[in-house]
């Protein structure tokens, strides 16, 4: 069976008397009569927060902001008549209204709206995520669903365009010292320190990754602490062993994460090659270091604090 990617923003939206906005799928669409949290999938490059900004005007007429990052999570729909299992890594963000009156999508994957009380909920079909999301029972779909669109479930990106999700931690040890990895040579950002983690397989949560690449790119057993938020970055151009310049697009969840017994950082054979070596630095040894990107978005967090 073929296997594909694709990466989901959604917003949880509370109205008057906390009750949640859901989308109910159309007759087109994969889930029809199913009701989600609404949003969709990013485009090329695009941050998820702005992607939830976009797919909630699209699919529900309303202006929204993002006040927060709930979770992020992932799983696996299979569409056995077209023979293709989809991974969907689903970014859920706390949003609330900026304006705009609530109309289904038009002629889009959604044919209606309603506001929903969690027991409300309980009463209607919902996709799993979504009923993970709301604190109920996680139950079967309909054993015809998913039905696969007339375009296919998902389409596939050109040969040089890729989208890649990934799960980073901020390593901290009981001493305060942080975990770093230094990317390989070949590779992009090669010499950089890095936070560890990496892609996640198919069908794999976020935070198992994490922990896996953890062992693999440095030795060491980890516990997640709290998840602290998501960047995107993007390369147009980006250098690495395909031995021809690649358009990236990278979307980065990290998480705080505990190491109670650290040892001595060891990169495993595991690793793939891609990092050449791990250290922990203590809190002033990070000054002057060269640091990717998400490294220095997480660090800004401080080893225990939260981002403002």
């Amino acid at each position: 069976m073929e296997q594909r990617r694709r990466v989901g923003a959604y917003g949880v939206c509370r109205g008057p008397g906390g009750r949640v906005l859901l989308a109910r799928g159309s007759a087109s669409g994969p889930f029809p009569g199913v009701w989600q949290l609404p949003g969709g999938g990013l485009e090329h490059a695009e941050h998820p927060a702005h992607a939830v900004v976009r797919g909630f005007a699209e699919e529900t007429g309303l202006a929204v902001e993002v006040t927060g990052l709930r979770a992020v999570l992932a799983d696996v729909t299979t569409f056995r008549d077209a023979g293709v299992a989809v991974h969907t890594d689903r970014l859920v963000f706390d949003i609330t209204t900026r304006g705009g009156e609530p109309r289904p999508e038009p002629a889009g994957g959604s044919d209606g709206l309603a506001w929903f009380t969690t027991a409300e909920a309980a009463t209607v079909p919902l996709m799993p995520y979504t009923a993970d999301l709301l604190g109920l029972p996680v139950s079967p779909l309909p054993p015809d669903l998913p039905r696969s669109p007339v375009a296919g479930p998902a389409s596939t990106p050109p040969a040089d365009r890729r989208q890649r999700f990934g799960a980073y931690g901020l390593v901290i040890d009981p001493a305060g010292r942080v975990l770093l990895t230094m990317i390989a040579d070949g590779y992009p950002g090669a010499g950089r320190w890095h936070l560890p983690g990496g892609g996640t397989d198919h069908g794999e949560q976020p935070v198992a990754a994490l922990l896996r690449e953890l062992v693999e790119e440095s030795g060491q057993l980890g516990r997640m602490v709290e998840l602290i938020g998501v960047e995107s970055l993007h390369n147009p151009a980006a250098l690495g062993p395909e031995g021809r310049p690649i358009d990236w697009h990278g979307i980065q969840a990290v998480y705080r994460v505990a190491v109670d017994v650290p040892t001595e950082a060891r990169v495993t054979e595991l690793a793939g090659g891609s990092t050449a070596r791990a250290a922990w630095f203590a809190p002033e040894q990070l000054a002057g270091l060269p640091l990717t990107e998400i490294a220095s978005f997480a660090l800004a967090a401080g080893p225990t604090g939260d981002r403002p």
